[in-house]
This record gives C-alpha cells, structure tokens and sequence, in this order.
C-alpha cells in the first residue's frame, strides 16, 4: 500500500521558484515580435494556463497532495537575442508540505500553452531546460 503522511508535519510558509524556457528559430520568433499570436495574447493565455496548472496539480500528479495555495505568480520574459521565452513561476503556501511541484506544474503547462499557441508557424519550436530554481520553508530548509 502506498501510504503518504504529512500529518506530523508543521504547518510553515513555503515559497518555489522555477523556470523553463521555449526556443523559437529566428523567423517564426520575429513573427510574433508582439507576443500575440492567431489565438490572442501568448503572455496572457500562458500566464492564465500557468496558475491554472499550479492549481491543479494534486488532480495531475499521483500522490501530490491537494494544498491551499497563496500566490502564484508566473512571469513570461522574452530574449530577442537568443530568440526565446522565459517562464518563471513563484508559489507561495502556507501548509505541511512544500510547493515545488506547483511551480514546476505551473512553468511546464505555460510553456506548453505557448507552443500551442506558436505551434502554426513552426512545429520545431522547443521546451527546454524547465528546473527548479529555489524552495524555502519547511523541514528541509532551503535549495
């Protein structure tokens, strides 16, 4: 029987950063300079899609406990030189167990929103390098 317990544990402020990146060729990168695309608002939608991802993360990944979430907050930075996009997402609980796996969840469903969004203008559009940056909180410590 698989069996996870977080009962023991203290309920305290939990912060994780993560970040990911989508890499376009040059071409189809110049072509949405504006960040809009044929189906709106490419930082937009994948902001929106990102926190609904954090959201749902329990729901997506077996075993991930269902915690209150207080903030999520996912930013999309685009690099013209290396013709890129970057996703960074910050959650914040506080709770018996850490939130690392939201602000993963929540960069990878951007990321995957904005491919989906770009996807008509070059299907070789890559997501790479998704990692988590830093956690704080918890028994732990933080990494």
């Amino acid at each position: 029987m698989i069996f996870v317990d977080i009962g023991d544990k203290n309920i305290t402020q939990r912060i994780a950063e993560a970040e990911g990146e989508v890499i376009f060729d040059k071409d189809s990168f110049k072509k949405i300079k504006s960040l809009n695309s044929k189906k709106g608002s490419i930082k937009n939608i994948a902001i929106i899609a990102g926190i609904m991802g954090a959201k749902e993360t329990s729901r997506l990944i077996p075993l991930c406990h269902n915690i209150p979430i207080d903030s999520v907050n996912v930013k999309i930075i685009k690099n013209i030189n290396k013709n890129l996009m970057k996703v960074k997402a910050r959650v914040k609980t506080s709770s018996k167990t850490g939130v690392e796996m939201e602000a993963l969840t929540a960069v990878t469903i951007s990321c995957l929103t904005i491919y989906d969004m770009c996807k008509y203008l070059n299907k070789s559009i890559k997501i790479t390098n998704i990692k988590l940056i830093s956690k704080k909180g918890g028994k732990s410590g933080d990494f």
